[in-house]
């Protein structure tokens, strides 16, 4: 049927110089040819083409916040109102 016997589709690929050039390393690092080396990327690569990517996890560090002994933290709103009044009595006194 064919006249080789692992020869499913023959095409021509043009590569882009930065894939060509990690192609390369690869080939070199693994010591397989260009056909394994290509076949084993566009396996991988498709594989991961449905997943969406991985969002980095995220992490909360505590900060020290520098508030003075005797400062009740649930109770900062209502100071806040507090200071926004009597500044806003202030403005409209003058």
């Amino acid at each position: 049927m064919y006249g080789h016997h692992d020869v499913f589709v023959r095409t021509t690929l043009t590569l882009d110089r930065d894939v060509a050039e990690g192609l390369a390393k690869e080939m070199r690092r693994s010591g397989r040819g260009l056909k394994a080396t290509i076949n084993e990327a566009l396996r991988r690569g498709l594989r991961l083409a449905g997943r969406p990517p991985r969002a980095p996890r995220f992490t909360v560090e505590a900060q020290a916040l520098g508030i003075r002994p005797g400062i009740d933290l649930d109770r900062v709103n209502q100071l806040v109102d507090e200071l926004d009044a009597q500044e806003t009595g202030r403005k409209l006194a003058r």
